[in-house]
């Protein structure tokens, strides 16, 4: 498959994995979300169980991450080892190939620092390993991305792992509208909007130039990972089908909640991977309408937009 079809597939996925995580919570289980989906008439269609927040959870539809290493490397890289079981309790060995990889691994601190997106090598036995170090001590929260064989769609699962020492958390970093990484500076324009889409444009410069040679990394010209603060909830997306190799890289958000949340830019030039950071605040939510009428019901509304139909999402 060609580059420009590849874009064309991941912009068609995107709002899948953004519509996954709708009622992202603050803890494991008990902020599930129960939601219900509508036909092309504006009908609900049906009820869709209970889904659990992405990422927040170790083990989803009978898959589980399970950790063979105790603890992350300070400072010198060691070997990284995890398993994923299948429902019928042995390791994982069948995958199907997303973004030109089996398995994609997102390492972070609680305090949304130190962020790696790595790739690691599974073992004929379904032993995944990564060489990995971390910068400072802290509790750590590993995201595996991946989408079994045997399974119609991807997942997230999640887990908490230490990388002992002397845990001196960061403040989260205001939100800004640009960044610099390794001499490229990095301009987002666009606002999260809770509960909404919100198109997000991250244009690439260099030496006050714009970057129009922007190279594919995993198929594509830029990856977006988005953590919110707190909870850790994870999103993973793609630029849409309207992207091409700079300076802007174009994706569509829809975030599940009024808050702060991290945005990681990956993007290649030069035959380099780089890594943008942003904090990113979307608004409060709109305030639904008040169950008690503000006029007698005799008053007509000088409007009449209660009588004319309009419904808001």
């Amino acid at each position: 498959m060609n580059t420009p079809t590849k874009l064309g597939v991941f912009g068609l996925g995107l709002a899948v994995v953004f519509t996954a995580a709708l009622g992202l919570g603050r803890a494991i289980g008990p902020d599930a979300t129960t939601v219900t989906t509508h036909d092309q008439h504006g009908e609900p269609a049906a009820t869709a169980a209970t889904i659990l927040p992405a990422g927040l959870q170790v083990t989803q539809d009978g898959y589980r991450l399970q950790p063979i290493s105790t603890a992350l490397a300070v400072g010198a890289a060691e070997p990284f080892r995890f398993r994923v079981l299948g429902p019928d309790g042995a390791p994982v060995t069948g995958y199907t190939r997303d973004h030109d990889k089996d398995l994609h691994l997102i390492v972070v601190r609680r305090d949304l620092s130190g962020f790696q997106h790595v790739h690691p090598e599974m073992a004929a036995d379904g032993t995944w390993s990564v060489p990995l170090a971390v910068a400072e001590p802290g509790q750590y929260r590993v995201f595996a991305d991946f989408r079994p064989a045997a399974h119609d769609d991807g997942l997230t699962l999640g887990t908490d792992v230490p990388a002992p020492g002397d845990y001196q958390p960061r403040p989260l970093p205001a939100a800004e509208r640009s960044t610099t990484v390794d001499g490229y500076t990095v301009t987002l324009a666009g606002d999260l909007v809770p509960g909404d889409s919100a198109r997000l444009t991250l244009s690439v410069s260099k030496a006050g130039s714009p970057v129009t040679d922007l190279e594919p990394y995993l198929g594509a010209y830029g990856h977006l990972v988005a953590l919110r603060a707190g909870d850790l909830a994870y999103l993973h997306v793609h630029p849409d089908d309207t992207t091409t190799a700079g300076p802007g890289i174009v994706f569509h958000a829809d975030v599940p909640s009024a808050g702060d949340y991290r945005l990681y830019l990956d993007f290649q030039h030069g035959g380099t991977v780089h890594t943008a950071e942003f904090t990113a605040t979307a608004g409060s939510p709109p305030v639904a309408p008040s169950s008690s009428p503000e006029v007698p019901s005799a008053q007509p509304s000088a409007t009449g937009h209660d009588a004319d139909g309009h419904t808001h999402d």
